[in-house]
């Protein structure tokens, strides 16, 4: 019998545990989710942190291609866990054990889809990070994945496991903003200038054709690599799919909250989608905009426009917030930024607040629920996850070829749009990194 099946876990808070790097009361050795972390940087060491916090969790091994990053890694591990976790370059020999039950992925967005299929086809029920893939098509073939082998698959959208993102959820559906039309997102937060350093060669502790994997080979440079990888063609979404997609979520989940308040409901994809901006201000190597504004349009039978924006060169801010997310109704709106929500009538008075945590401690724990009871997880990559970041890619797509694309449910394709088309994958993957079949 599989031992996951023996799972048993709780459901409280873990955050405080998580940001006080002490050794944690684990769980019977036999109820412990026990799991692998591919990447140790990042958002991915933030995720060890928060795995190997949890009582009903164990890091078992971490996966890295730069062994210089594993001493932080597993220093954070042994503090919370009492023992080090085993380290190996190449993730698939964590899919090759059998005492595995969830793999972890905090890599670059190029390494989100091929390791969360494999391991979905491997048995392995998987918690990625943002955005789903690097683009539709991976997206597309993560939820098939998923879909086949019956998986639990949580995307690291944490707000949608906040206990104050939900209140303010629960407001909307009270019906007080009246009929809404509209919703925003937007990014204001001031980003910095990349330069153009010169090519280099590469670390030599680094498997550098190992991390560029899928993506097209190239030589060395430092600003495409750690940190600065997602402002890249080749391997990043830009700031739409890294800050953007938590925005969006946000906006999207709360349109349809406030759309079900009146006995309506939002489709699940936008029909059109158009964009305007480009990369106009910063003098630098980034490729992805750094301005940018994008309409979604829904249309079926409740029609609403997503808006998003991003200004990553200004200090000015919309409703005093560097990133959020907005709501409008007849009635009344409401804003929902980093941990806190406020509410206003239709004479701009506040009439409703919350606030709390937007740390992923619960979120995390939300998918040890989700693995144990087999129900959909917050954040489910089908339902959730997926329908988000394709939000992200239809944007980045709109803005590249600078017009409105038509957008087809059904499919996920772009009707008679052959441009569009060919940016829902890459023109090619980098062998033997192909995308598995599923």
């Amino acid at each position: 019998m599989d031992r996951r099946t023996f799972l048993s876990v709780g459901g409280s808070s873990l955050a405080a545990l998580t940001l006080a790097g002490e050794q944690v009361a684990k769980a019977a050795p036999s109820e412990r989710l026990r799991v692998g972390v591919m990447g140790t940087g990042g958002r991915a060491l933030s995720l060890i942190h928060s795995f190997a916090s949890n009582p009903n969790a164990e890091v078992v091994v971490l996966a890295d291609i730069d062994p210089r990053k594993f001493p932080i890694a597993v220093e954070a591990v042994s503090k919370r866990q009492g023992k080090a976790p085993e380290t190996v370059k190449d993730f698939r020999t964590i899919l090759d054990r059998n005492d595995i039950d969830a793999l972890v992925v905090g890599t670059p967005d190029h390494w989100h889809a091929i390791p969360s299929i494999m391991a979905c086809q491997s048995g392995r029920d998987v918690y990625v990070e943002k955005p789903d893939g690097h683009n539709i098509v991976e997206g597309q073939t993560m939820v098939a994945a998923q879909r086949k082998h019956n998986r639990i698959v949580q995307l690291g959208t944490q707000s949608r496991t906040s206990s104050w993102m939900a209140s303010a959820m629960e407001y909307i559906k009270t019906g007080s903003l009246g009929r809404c039309l509209v919703a925003k997102a937007w990014e204001t937060a001031r980003q910095g200038n990349i330069g153009r350093p010169a090519d280099s060669d590469p670390p030599p502790e680094v498997d550098y054709d190992f991390w560029l994997g899928s993506a097209p080979l190239r030589p060395f440079n430092v600003r495409r690599f750690h940190g600065n990888w997602r402002w890249f063609y080749d391997y990043g979404t830009g700031d739409l799919g890294n800050d953007g997609v938590h925005r969006l979520d946000v906006a999207r989940w709360a349109l349809q909250a406030g759309l079900s308040a009146q006995g309506q409901s939002l489709d699940l994809f936008p029909a059109k989608i158009s964009a305007s901006g480009g990369k106009w201000y910063f003098d630098d190597m980034q490729e992805w905009p750094d301005t940018l504004q994008v309409n979604y349009q829904y249309e079926g039978k409740s029609p609403a426009i997503l808006t998003y924006e991003m200004r990553l060169w200004t200090a000015e801010r919309l409703y005093e917030q560097t990133e959020g997310a907005a709501v409008y109704g007849d009635k009344g709106y409401i804003i929902m930024a980093n941990g806190r929500w406020w509410a206003y009538d239709a004479n701009r008075k506040e009439v409703a607040k919350g606030e709390g945590s937007n740390h992923e401690a619960d979120h995390v724990q939300n998918f040890i629920d989700c693995v144990k009871s087999r129900e959909k997880s917050n954040a489910d990559l089908e339902t959730v996850g997926h329908p988000s970041s394709l939000l992200c890619h239809c944007g980045n797509i709109a803005s590249r070829l600078g017009r409105t694309i038509q957008f087809d449910p059904e499919t996920e394709t772009f009707p008679h749009d052959p441009e569009a088309n060919a940016l829902r994958t890459r023109p090619e993957y980098r062998k033997p990194w192909t995308l598995p079949e599923v």
